[in-house]
């Protein structure tokens, strides 16, 4: 019960048994839960100082009702035991900070690198708790602030197809006429070739399937703003996977910004604004090419295993549980 995520429910068919039963007998008598010297506390906080390394990972996930905890994750436990470090509840860094710094200071400051996302609050934790550590924000999160960019002006663009479609509809039926939608090349309707090409605008176009080649083509000869814009977050995803040099990433992400300014494209000059707040950090990326790839895997896991047990009731049994398979 100990190393796999698996509900007592699930063992029912097997072996013939109650599993609510046998779940509630593990709980106060199999397990060593109820001696737990954790237990008082692991509502609130957990902590697991013996799995400290020199590179971690933070982030926050829901575990119950939508109640937010932050999860730090050593990234050479690879989601695995000794991977756990620290979860606690809730994301005020004020509150995250004092627990964390009920770990030794000696080995908080052996932590090196950090991965973290762009939110304020991350940043403030990791400074403050592992002063010795380079922040480095997860390139995947700076990529998706430019394709919500682009999905806006895409869904903006639908609005008005639909609009548009809706005020035709309503002329014809002033003027008794049957409203016939105008149909384009490849069979779709300006409304839904705009719903269509919501996933091809996340891909390379090396990757578009044929037919999404030819919805692109109308679409960007169409809607040249698309095109453009999609041509920023293709090149913004160039710069990460292609780049290997920080200094020749810091002209090319340079250039970037100045593309985007000359777009005028106000929700691109957004998150440029937002990406030049953390430009030291982001551009840490290219020192070992670090991702949060293994906080949100082990985020993950940890859903996974809240749906096994078809949600949470008991938090601190649930987390006693993920103490005994991750830390």
């Amino acid at each position: 019960m100990d190393n796999y995520p698996i509900s007592s429910n699930s063992l029912e068919k097997f072996y013939y048994i109650n599993g609510n039963q046998f779940g509630q007998q593990y709980k106060d008598f199999l397990s060593d839960y109820q001696t737990w010297e954790q237990k008082e506390h692991a509502e609130k906080w957990l902590l697991f100082p013996e799995n400290i390394g020199p590179k971690l990972s933070i982030d926050e996930t829901a575990l119950s009702n939508g109640d937010l905890y932050t999860v730090l994750t050593n990234k050479e436990g690879k989601g695995r035991k000794g991977a756990l470090v620290a979860i606690i509840e809730g994301t005020q860094s004020e509150n995250i900070i004092s627990i964390l710094n009920r770990m030794p200071e000696e080995e908080r400051e052996l932590v090196k690198e950090v991965t973290l996302d762009m939110a304020g609050s991350m940043n403030r934790i990791v400074r403050q708790s592992f002063p010795k550590a380079t922040l480095v924000i997860d390139r995947f999160h700076v990529q998706k602030l430019a394709y919500d960019a682009l999905q806006q002006m895409r869904i903006e663009h639908r609005w008005d197809a639909i609009n548009e479609e809706t005020n035709d509809i309503a002329n014809a039926r002033e003027n008794d006429e049957q409203y016939i939608a105008t149909v384009l090349s490849n069979g779709d309707t300006k409304k839904q070739l705009l719903a269509r090409s919501r996933y091809l605008l996340f891909k390379s176009g090396e990757k578009w399937t044929v037919k999404q080649k030819e919805r692109a083509k109308i679409l960007f000869e169409l809607y040249p703003d698309i095109k453009k814009a999609y041509a920023l977050t293709h090149s913004l995803r160039t710069i990460f996977s292609m780049t290997k040099v920080k200094g020749v990433a810091y002209t090319k992400l340079a250039k970037w910004f100045n593309d985007v300014t000359d777009s005028g494209y106000k929700a691109f000059n957004t998150i440029s604004a937002t990406i030049y707040t953390n430009y030291q950090n982001i551009l840490n990326f290219f020192d070992n090419r670090s991702t949060n790839a293994s906080a949100e895997s082990f985020n993950a896991k940890l859903k996974a295993f809240r749906a096994c047990q078809r949600g949470v009731t008991d938090i601190a049994f649930f987390l006693f549980r993920v103490s005994k398979i991750y830390a």
